[in-house]
């Protein structure tokens, strides 16, 4: 078990890394795609899905790995850590966030302070954030019942596949929303935008939890 400081370090660190490889790998996918929208958007998931792996695989064994509030929540309702520990992970989870945001904008020579303009609004895109977010719950769930040593290549997997296969293409993560209505590039969303999708997000948790609880508990045996 590490201690309490290691862990917040860990989710912070994880999380504004994360950041770096959304936020980052946009900027970089956009100057060299020519235009290309479809392009841009394959070089953003791609780096987003590996970058995860490593995160969880290296972070994992320190704070769990979550670098996202609502996996957190998922993990209070499931009673796995405390409500203080939640509420800690979720700030650690904000700062590393933002953290990483500027730091993507100071490698490529962007102005550090910043918001986005790109609106992301409407049922459907709240709709998307919510399908996002509970297969994400329900991928972590799965692995942790069937294949705990494999989490981090399912969930790198799954969320470079929902960036295509959901139209808000898979924020699933409010620290995440957040963070990108700081930065006005590629990877960015309207701070206007960022409650529906967060509470998207968290609602979805919420119905991901009641569904696992349900799905992933084999009858007792007779």
């Amino acid at each position: 078990m590490f201690s309490l400081s290691r862990r917040l370090t860990a989710e912070c660190l994880g999380t504004a890394l994360l950041l770096i490889a959304v936020v980052g790998s946009g900027i970089m996918a956009e100057r060299l795609a020519g235009g290309n929208a479809a392009l841009a958007l394959l070089a953003n998931a791609v780096a987003t899905g590996a970058a995860l792996v490593v995160l969880i695989t290296v972070f994992g064994p320190i704070s769990g790995a979550h670098f996202n509030p609502a996996v957190s929540l998922w993990f209070l309702l499931r009673r796995d850590i405390a409500v203080s520990t939640a509420l800690l992970y979720g700030l650690a989870q904000v700062i590393g966030a933002v953290l990483g945001v500027w730091l993507a904008h100071a490698m490529f020579a962007l102005p550090i302070l910043e918001t986005s303009h790109k609106l992301r609004d409407g049922p459907a895109q709240w709709l998307a954030e919510g399908v996002a977010t509970f297969g994400l719950i329900l991928t972590i769930a799965g692995g942790l019942r069937f294949a705990r040593a494999s989490i981090p290549m399912l969930v790198g997997l799954y969320i470079t596949g929902a960036y295509w296969f959901t139209a808000s293409t898979s924020f699933a993560n409010p620290a995440v929303t957040l963070a990108r209505s700081l930065s006005d590039s590629f990877a960015g969303i309207a701070p206007a935008s960022v409650p529906g999708f967060v509470a998207a997000q968290l609602a979805a948790t919420v119905a991901g939890w009641l569904f696992c609880r349900w799905l992933l508990v084999p009858l007792p045996e007779k």
